[in-house]
């Protein structure tokens, strides 16, 4: 008997990110709905994550936080779905997930805060100069098709992820780079999927 997947978000998060990834791997999951500084602070869930934040996953008895590290988790559990790297494609795949989740999300999250580093004191942060950051997320969906070459991976949900969230609330610099790449990756049949899954969620907790 296959191990239960159970996914624990909110449609209004990151839970967006591993919602696409779950879509992609095409896994039977139950997705159970939290709500933020209630049932996401609840005994229970802190229990499988002391953060208290989604996304999270629980397969079997395995916890999978961080949606990088979901992402990562279900391609390489689920290899015939062609989503995790060939042994040609690590580094760029790796590469690029972890700028994503390091110095891309934290210069995008200073700058939504409005905080802005020193010019003097930018070697501090690792994530650099906002400008430098989107100079160089340019140069990684500007290559080829995909971030890792010319096929599609779980590195290009979570870099398109980021991407597609920024450009819809103007978070990240409105370039062609990002509207082109967005665009090829936004027409996955799993990416609808998910994104009608979340829009449908998002009704049902505010009826409640």
């Amino acid at each position: 008997m296959a191990e239960e997947l159970v996914f624990y978000t909110n449609p209004m998060s990151r839970g967006r990110i591993a919602r696409w990834m779950l879509e992609e791997i095409g896994q039977p999951y139950r997705t159970e709905l939290l709500t933020f500084g209630e049932t996401m602070k609840a005994p229970e869930y802190l229990s499988l994550n002391p953060m208290g934040k989604v996304p999270a996953i629980r397969h079997g008895n395995t916890v999978v936080t961080e949606c990088a590290a979901i992402c990562a988790y279900l391609a390489e559990t689920f290899p015939e779905k062609g989503l995790a790297p060939r042994p040609e494609e690590r580094a760029p795949y790796y590469r690029w997930m972890f700028f994503a989740a390091g110095p891309l999300e934290s210069a995008v999250t200073m700058k939504a805060l409005g905080f802005e580093i020193p010019t003097e004191r930018l070697r501090m942060a690792g994530c650099g100069g906002f400008g430098d950051v989107m100079n160089t997320l340019e140069m990684a969906v500007s290559g080829s098709t995909y971030v890792t070459g010319e096929r599609f991976t779980a590195a290009d949900v979570y870099v398109g992820a980021h991407i597609g969230w920024g450009l819809g609330f103007g978070s990240i610099e409105n370039r062609q780079a990002f509207v082109d790449y967005f665009g090829r990756i936004s027409q996955r049949e799993a990416y609808k999927r998910a994104n009608a899954l979340d829009d449908e969620a998002g009704k049902t907790m505010q009826a409640a």
